[in-house]
């Protein structure tokens, strides 16, 4: 399975905050093992999603964003439209539960 893309400090502006579609930020970091859990349901959600889009930011190699937005718990999944956090979901969820946190974006 493909691995989510990756957004950093430097591109984050242009592919979330600029998006013409909604855009899950997966906050992540290598070390985490509930990230690591919870990246391949990700990975799943956006493939069958045309609606949302899906990246992930890993706050180590990216701490400006992570700080602007007060991440202070990982993974954190931000849901961005229009530039503007409307959906913050905390901690590793199992994928039924992502579904339903996420159904108003998935199309």
């Amino acid at each position: 399975m493909a691995s989510l893309p990756e957004t950093t400090d430097a591109t984050f502006a242009a592919d979330v905050l600029s998006s013409d579609q909604p855009v899950l930020v997966d906050f992540w970091a290598p070390w985490c093992g509930p990230c690591k859990a919870v990246g391949p349901i990700l990975e799943e959600l956006s493939a069958s999603s045309t609606s949302l889009k899906f990246v992930k930011l890993n706050i180590d190699e990216n701490p400006a964003t992570a700080a602007k937005y007060g991440i202070t718990s990982i993974p954190t999944m931000n849901v961005y439209s229009g530039g503007e956090v409307v959906k913050s979901i905390m901690g590793a969820q199992p994928k039924p539960r992502l579904t339903r946190e996420l159904e108003d974006f998935l199309g």
